[in-house]
């Protein structure tokens, strides 16, 4: 990749610093943190290379591969390896540690594609798979990505627009439930907002526990 399209990926936007909290502890959401530019050079970087079709929604693992069966970091010596983290995706783990959001540099990446009327049921990122600190970036259309308290069971949505950062950590990676209902369109003030195409790219480090 030219430095120059590096720079892209590795240096905020001025002015584009500010966390939003959506009420769920630990939850960081910031809009902005990556431009539109870098936007659509990270997504054309992703479109080129091989999806995976394994699931209902299509995946690409970097890194380590997710096993979805075992729900957990495949170990398996037979199962085909990740290939390495893409070089706009390391730009990323690199800022997201200049930045102090992460005090290790990621070393697994999953991207996800949701087309109008996919999602994802509410779930916990696997706790003895991953490290303390999950950070996601979305790509394509915004939506809504709603938490659910462990206590009690109310929902919060908090809505991911292009180009905004998720930063999981605390409650809100170990006990909050987020997930992405399957439908074509979001609440918004002035009525139904229609999704298109989304498509999220998350950052995590590997348990050192894990083999």
């Amino acid at each position: 990749m030219a430095e120059s399209s590096e720079y892209l990926f590795t240096h905020p936007s001025p002015g584009r610093a500010g966390a939003e909290t959506g009420g769920v502890p630990g939850l960081r959401v910031i809009p902005g943190w990556l431009g539109p530019g870098a936007c659509t050079a990270l997504l054309e970087c992703i479109d080129s290379a091989e999806w995976s079709t394994e699931l209902r929604r299509r995946v690409q693992h970097y890194g380590r591969r997710y096993d979805y069966g075992r729900r957990g970091v495949a170990a398996d010596p037979a199962a085909p390896a990740a290939p390495p983290l893409p070089g706009p995706v390391r730009a990323l783990a690199t800022r997201l540690i200049d930045e102090r959001v992460m005090d290790a540099e990621a070393d697994q990446a999953i991207v996800n594609e949701y087309l109008p009327g996919q999602g994802i049921g509410p779930h916990v990122d696997c706790v003895p798979c991953f490290g303390p600190v999950v950070a996601s970036v979305s790509l394509g259309s915004a939506c809504d990505m709603d938490f659910t308290d462990p206590a009690g069971g109310a929902k919060i949505a908090v809505r991911l627009t292009p180009g905004s950062l998720c930063v999981m950590s605390g409650p809100a990676r170990y006990e909050w439930r987020h997930g992405i209902a399957a439908r074509k369109s979001d609440p918004g003030q002035a009525g139904r907002v229609q999704r298109g195409r989304r498509v999220s790219v998350t950052l995590r480090t590997v348990a050192g526990a894990v083999g």
